[in-house]
């Protein structure tokens, strides 16, 4: 800071005048109120020291934006106090001198006291009848704010404020200390930045927005004399109130008059500012979440404020972060972006109403990275007013009876990321990838073989007679959604055709507790209390391979996105870069990640996910059946993911990812997880599967088609053994030949033609060479000879026939 010399004389003088004079003046001065907002934002405020004697200044409160991804865009805007710090030389020079006309016309020629104004607002308010008199300079006032915005207690800030001798005694010996320090130009930019011009703004810059819409530097002369006008009384000069507006007019014309008085423009300029009508804007700066730049942006930027929260870069405590996310001055790029967000936000309300029961929920993430580019849900962002709602009765019976409402169509609840009170909802077969990473991850490859049937007894208990278990047993008994799922089956074809009984049985060699192991390093955290208990002892967990878990739209879209990333996690993020009120970066917004799968486990595991979305590598195995299919059509790329639906359709789910983008889709009743309504699938345009793959497509408009990396090795097609030759053999005979070769054998309940006696084994499927510990099938003769050159042999193929339900 710039010291200024001062005469000492001058200075010993001022003190010994106004201690002299301070217990009279300030008795019967009117000094001008100090603006001053609530104890939270001066908790907010950065503190730099203690303030006994010495006059310390903190930060006032400051205005954080937040925008998209491409650090343009604005996405809203949170404060305690409308404020943001500009320079003096972008503050217009009409609104420097109006301030000085309005409020101190000898501030550049006192040294912070204005001994001359000091005795007359003396002589002034000893006469009877005289309007009251203040003798506050604009150091002074500026001093009274300072110390205000120090404060961290509320009696410190009565202190501050209160209309007592000692009170100003002090305020005129710190703005002695401050005019000393400070060049003139410092103080003015200072003052400017910290006072209230009503209507939530404080400081200059945020008066310019709301009240006429531009920057400070545009200010013209009317404009300028009536914002400095407002200083003195912001409430009762309000121009934005019928009451207000003449008084404002007024004001704003004694100030522009007194601008002539001081020199600073001449009276023809001030005769014409004075017959331009006063035009305002009264536009407040909106202000959280609830008034995002788009409403249905408000559940990415809730997702955001959440998660600012969690972060103890920013405080002990989420008071504590909050207060410095509201006063801190950030400018905040997130990761939203806007391309995928629009996307999101057309295609979850794409045929289906914002007033519907079902919640169709998607959220968009950045392998590699972490990044969350886009959360929407076919809701409003909103808090129904309770005085005049506007939601539906909840679809709940029991709360349907009690008249409570549901989140339909506006709430703020975190539906798509998770949070108190939602602890997320069953995806389904989407689940069969942790299985199938689990697999990988212990030896199997992507070729082994199981002959799945429709209904497989697992080793799993449940309940006797429940509807899990095998009749009269208390063994989980799981069924396929069609009869044609059943045969022997890959991971390419089980994945595709999301064979059940084919998944719990590989879950079972593998162990649950692996499969268990393998979710919780793609990012699932099982929320609620029911799923953590299975998830800390999951042998017993026989059903988890089908999605009987609880999960969100943004744990899953990561999990997937983790594979596609090669194996490496990384922690969901909604923000690219931060920086503090100085322009600094904050490292808390660089992605964290590490690797969680090994790169050719997860490229496997990617090469399978292919199957069911309609792509397929060099490496894939799919077979001609796919769940959902279209997939590739539709988006025009490389494609990966699953679908997956719950018993009665209570919830329906799709991922589908890029190499860019993961995306993942929910839909469910979040107000009643025992819905009787179906969750739509693939069949209509009101189902989960249209949103989330034109949310993919929409998003890679314009972006470069990358190709996963197939697997190669034995991750692929295992260790290959030769299958022993068993044709015309007794089929006891056979499966003893093939049982001693290592493998699996199973007779095929279809006999084929053959010139080997019926009954007999005729050949296997495969032949030659399979997976050490595979499936073979002996195909049993039925006596008619060899077949004709052209005829269908061998049993039909398992992957032929229609999807399943449980996609």
């Amino acid at each position: 800071m710039r010291k200024r010399d001062h005469n000492v004389f001058t200075n010993a003088a001022s003190l010994l005048i106004c201690g002299l004079l301070a217990g009279v003046v300030v008795a019967a001065a009117a000094f001008p109120a100090v603006a001053m907002s609530g104890l939270a934002a001066k908790a907010g405020a950065e503190t730099f020291g203690a303030l006994p004697k010495e006059l310390t200044v903190a930060r006032a409160p400051q205005i954080t934006n937040v925008y998209a991804s491409d650090g343009k865009t604005p996405l809203a805007t949170m404060y305690d106090e409308n404020r943001k710090d500009v320079k003096l030389k972008d503050i217009s020079p009409f609104m420097r001198k109006a301030i000085v006309a309005a409020e101190d016309h000898d501030f550049y020629k006192h040294n912070g006291v204005d001994l001359n104004g000091v005795a007359r607002a003396f002589v002034n308010n000893q006469s009877a009848g005289s309007s009251q008199q203040g003798a506050s300079t604009l150091t002074m006032q500026y001093v009274r704010l300072a110390i205000s915005y120090s404060a961290t207690h509320p009696a410190d800030v009565v202190a501050a404020t209160e209309d007592t001798s000692a009170r100003k005694l002090r305020e005129m010996s710190l703005a002695l200390q401050v005019d000393k320090e400070l060049s003139k130009d410092e103080i003015l930019e200072r003052y400017l930045n910290i006072a209230a011009f009503g209507n939530g703004a404080y400081g200059i810059f945020a008066a310019s927005q709301v009240y006429f819409g531009k920057l400070p530097s545009k200010l013209d002369i009317q404009e300028s004399a009536m914002l400095a006008g407002l200083v003195k009384a912001p409430t009762s000069f309000d121009p934005t109130t019928k009451a207000g507006y003449p008084e404002a007019v007024g004001r704003r014309d004694y100030v522009i008059q007194n601008m002539v008085q001081i020199g600073a423009i001449n009276q023809a300029e001030a005769d014409a500012a004075k017959k331009i009508k006063l035009v305002v804007k009264d536009k407040r700066t909106p202000n959280g979440c609830v008034q995002a730049a788009t409403n249905s942006w408000g559940f990415f930027c809730d997702y955001f404020y959440r998660w600012w929260l969690q972060q103890e870069t920013f405080g002990a405590t989420s008071y504590d972060r909050e207060r410095r996310l509201k006063s801190g001055g950030y400018t905040i790029v997130t990761s939203m972006d806007v391309q995928a967000q629009k996307a999101a936000d057309k295609a979850v309300r794409n045929h289906l109403s914002e007033s519907s029961k079902a919640a169709r929920m998607v959220a968009v993430i950045e392998p590699g990275s972490g990044r969350v580019r886009a959360v929407a849900v076919n809701r409003k962002f909103k808090i129904d007013d309770p005085k005049n709602p506007q939601n539906k009765i909840s679809s709940d019976p029991k709360k349907a009876k009690k008249k409570i409402r549901g989140n339909y169509p506006n709430t703020v609840n975190p539906l798509v990321t998770g949070g108190p009170g939602i602890s997320g909802y069953q995806a389904g077969s989407t689940f069969k990838i942790f299985t199938l990473v689990a697999a990988l991850e212990r030896g199997y490859p992507l070729s082994y073989t199981i002959n799945a049937p429709q209904q497989f007894k697992s080793d799993y208990p449940v309940e006797v007679n429940s509807p899990a278990a095998c009749k009269g047993t208390n063994k989980y008994c799981p069924q396929n959604a069609s009869k044609s799922m059943a045969g022997t089956h890959t991971m390419w074809s089980g994945f595709s055709f999301s064979v059940n009984t084919f998944f719990i049985d590989l879950q079972q060699r593998v162990g649950a507790e692996n499969a268990v192991k393998a979710a919780q390093k793609l990012g699932i955290s099982f929320r609620s209390s029911e799923d953590a208990k299975l998830a800390a002892n999951p042998h017993q967990w026989g059903a988890f391979s089908l999605g009987v878990s609880q999960t969100t739209p943004l744990e899953l879209a990561n999990a997937y996105a983790t594979l596609a990333a090669d194996g490496k996690y990384c922690e969901p993020i909604p923000v690219q870069e931060i920086r503090g009120p100085d322009g600094n970066k904050l490292d808390i917004a660089n992605p964290h990640c590490e690797q969680r799968v090994s790169t050719e486990v997860a490229r496997a595991a990617v090469d399978a996910a292919r199957c069911p979305v309609g792509d397929h590598s060099d490496t894939s195995k799919c077979g001609p059946s796919a769940t959902a299919g279209n997939v590739r059509g539709i988006v025009k790329a490389p494609v990966a993911g699953k679908s997956g639906t719950t018993d009665g359709d209570k919830t329906s789910a799709l991922v589908a990812m890029t190499k860019q983008y993961a995306v993942a889709g929910i839909m469910a009743d979040p107000d009643w997880a025992q819905t009787t309504q179906k969750m739509l699938h693939n069949e209509t345009p009101q189902g989960i599967n249209p949103a989330v793959y034109e949310t993919l497509r929409d998003a890679m408009k314009g972006k470069e088609r990358k190709n996963f990396t197939p697997p190669d090795g034995k991750i692929v097609m295992g260790d290959q053994r030769s299958i022993p030759g068993v044709k015309c053999q007794s089929v006891d005979a056979a499966k003893s030949r093939i049982s001693g070769a290592g493998f699996e054998p199973v007779v095929s309940s279809n006999k084929v033609p053959s010139e080997c006696p019926a009954g007999t084994a005729a050949g296997t499927s495969p032949d030659g060479r399979t997976i050490k510990g595979g499936v073979v099938l002996i195909e049993v003769s039925s006596g008619q000879g060899a077949p004709k050159p052209g005829d269908a042999t061998g049993p039909a193929n398992p992957g032929n026939g229609r999807p399943g339900r449980r996609g």
